[in-house]
């Protein structure tokens, strides 16, 4: 069984919502309706439910695919009505039953959202039932997103615009007056001709650059890192927490720097810098690195590759820093001067280390929901039955507990 989560931004690209992404056998590549009631069923229960709802979602409402079984069998009564929007599958022809069932259940307090709309005369029941209406931008022409648009924003419903892409299709799709947005578009850099990157963002780069040479100055690191107060804050407050359970308190960045070592510090200042390198970025852009570093890093231990996991973890944790830095990722890597191994995987050279590499499209399959790759690679990996699964649910609560901690 897999669950992966897709993210919804709101119009100043601040996350709304996550869309749960659900498959319960190898049989089908997607959620749509052929498998069975009883297999359906075991995954939302099995999956989600013991899986933990807050934990996948964060606090964030989550948008889940139902079919006419599911909403048959009331199986969104195992959902907390404030939690989850219940989308409507394209799939799922209108009818009086199915009018019937729609007003039973936003009645009992939950929230409808049509996925895929096509206006048609015979789903104008459904719109007076629905709170969001999610429209595909590449499948529908501009001229008639702006005419869903203007209609059923006048009756108070809220726009969804989904395969979102490019900054130029948000920026389009957010003039034209859709509410939010899904997409990957957050996730690819926008480069801006003429801009510098931030003074933060610089000390940041100088940082980690300085960190991974093969022998690190720690004299130059502990300057660079007092240049910056929330740097500074950021390392005295890491060595001094509970997880590294001291018992004398250290006041000293240099004393800091030694209590770590050289690997902990890697490890540190990767942590502590991504959100200065994520300014003015939706902050799912770090949340998404996160769960990516601790996701390959986990799959390493469990896969074997347990001398690779400190890497793998580096893999996760920057494969998306071309769009925090808003330059291609040659350019951005060049500047960071990672380890090869690292900068190779990034780059998707055929000189990676392969178990890295497939580890990093494990990561990106998953988000993608691309099941059957996902499987594949799961196997290359040699990974146990369930450790994706799992893997993916921990890397995720670990990650919001790692943002909410900040």
């Amino acid at each position: 069984m897999f669950v992966a989560r897709q993210a919804i931004l709101d119009r100043q690209q601040r996350l709304y919502a996550y869309e749960l992404l659900f498959r319960g056998d190898g049989n089908h590549n997607e959620f749509d309706g052929t498998e069975s009631g009883t297999a359906t069923k075991q995954v939302i229960s099995h999956t989600l439910l013991s899986a933990g709802l807050e934990d996948i979602l964060a606090g964030k409402k989550g948008f889940l695919n139902f079919d006419y079984r599911l909403l048959a069998d009331a199986m969104h009564l195992n959902f907390p009505k404030q939690s989850i929007v219940i989308e409507l599958l394209e799939s799922v022809k209108p009818s009086k039953d199915l009018v019937a069932l729609c007003c039973t259940i936003r009645d009992q307090g939950y929230t409808l959202a049509l996925d895929d709309f096509v206006w048609s005369p015979e789903y104008e029941p459904l719109t007076l039932l629905a709170s969001v209406i999610k429209v595909d931008i590449r499948a529908t022409p501009p001229e008639e997103q702006k005419r869903l648009v203007d209609k059923f924003k006048l009756r108070g419903l809220k726009m969804l615009a989904e395969k979102v892409e490019t900054h130029e299709e948000f920026a389009h799709a957010r003039d034209l007056g859709f509410d939010y947005f899904q997409g990957y578009f957050f996730a690819r850099p926008l480069v801006v001709r003429g801009h510098d990157i931030s003074a933060n963002k610089t000390t940041c780069l100088r940082l980690l650059r300085e960190i991974y040479k093969p022998d690190p100055d720690f004299q130059k690191i502990a300057k660079l890192i007092r240049q910056d107060v929330a740097l500074s804050y950021k390392l005295l407050r890491y060595v001094n927490s509970a997880a590294m359970a001291r018992r004398e308190t250290t006041e000293s960045l240099e004393r800091a720097l030694v209590i770590l070592g050289e690997t902990g510090i890697r490890r540190w200042a990767a942590l502590a810098t991504l959100p200065a390198l994520a300014t003015n970025k939706p902050g799912e852009l770090s949340t998404m690195s996160l769960v990516r570093a601790r996701f390959c890093e986990q799959m390493a231990l469990r896969s074997g590759f347990a001398s690779a996991s400190n890497d793998a973890f580096l893999v996760g944790l920057f494969s998306l820093l071309d769009a925090l830095v808003d330059r291609p990722i040659g350019e951005a890597l060049q500047e960071l001067r990672l380890p090869p191994a690292i900068a190779d995987v990034l780059l998707g050279k055929d000189s990676a280390p392969q178990p890295l590499l497939r580890l990093h499209e494990l990561i990106r399959s998953y988000e993608d929901g691309n099941w059957s790759r996902v499987e594949t690679l799961t196997q290359e990996c040699h990974l146990p039955n369930g450790a994706v699964r799992e893997g993916y649910l921990e890397a995720a609560s670990w990650a919001g507990e790692i943002t909410q901690g900040r």
